[in-house]
């Protein structure tokens, strides 16, 4: 069976496909000793492939949820000394890296992974993958903020796509609120912004759900291995996401 190469050097955990595509363009692949820069060339299983000098290999493809703490970044290494990473939660001989970022301070649903062209689909703005926030916030939203956050709106040359919205509670005593809003986009920072946007501060932040992936049973640094199923829902809700 033959694959394009920008797709095998993403299945092997190395980098995004898209980030493969810039490497292979710049002259940094061989593929049995020779420079390939041509996209869209196919190799075979047992090809030689070597990455900026590196002979590729083939790794299991493995997927984790963790319930994030806050308190702990989502990088492979931190400069900062004395914070944990996401890695010291997930115990695997693998190399993994998280799919996309959550704040040092926001927690919930992480997925990890080896697997280079799955991270891309789970991040990649155009599939539209549904994921779904608890927010408490400073201030309570107006019926018109909501009605903006459900129909999308622009702040400062920003725009935000339409999210679904649930009013979870209201306390009127200490100015706050809890709700549920889930988002079909990934920017930096995106809820806290949509937040600031609307002249409210978000007090706490939680991811509960990534597509079909929840972390009910899980306390905050455990983490479980997706199911084949949970994989391949993912994958369909992402080709899904790219149609509309």
């Amino acid at each position: 069976m033959m694959e394009r190469l920008q797709k095998v050097i993403a299945q092997a955990g190395i980098c995004s496909r898209r980030k493969a595509e810039e490497l292979i363009l710049n002259g940094k692949v061989k593929v049995n000793g020779k420079v390939v820069n041509v996209l869209g060339t196919k190799v075979r299983g047992d090809d030689n492939i070597t990455v900026n000098g590196k002979r590729i290999d083939k790794e299991e493809k493995i997927y984790f949820v963790l319930n994030k703490p806050k308190g702990c970044v989502c990088t492979v290494k931190d400069n900062k000394e004395g914070r944990k990473t996401v890695l010291d939660y997930v115990p695997s001989e693998h190399r993994l890296y998280p799919v996309g970022r959550l704040d040092y301070d926001t927690s919930g649903v992480l997925l990890m992974t080896n697997d280079g062209d799955f991270t891309n689909k789970m991040i990649h703005p155009r599939y539209h993958l549904p994921k779904t926030y608890e927010v408490n916030i400073q201030g309570i939203l107006s019926d018109d903020d909501i009605r903006k956050l459900r129909k999308g709106f622009t702040f400062e040359g920003e725009t935000y796509a339409p999210a679904k919205v649930f009013v979870r509670e209201k306390d009127y005593s200490r100015d706050r609120m809890q709700l549920t809003l889930t988002i079909f986009e990934g920017k930096n920072h995106q809820v806290k912004n949509m937040m600031k946007a609307l002249g409210k501060e978000v007090r706490r932040l939680n991811r509960y759900q990534f597509g079909n992936v929840t972390v009910d049973g899980l306390r905050p640094g455990e983490c479980r291995k997706l199911k084949r199923h949970d994989v391949k829902e993912l994958l369909k809700m992402a080709e899904d996401g790219a149609k509309e």
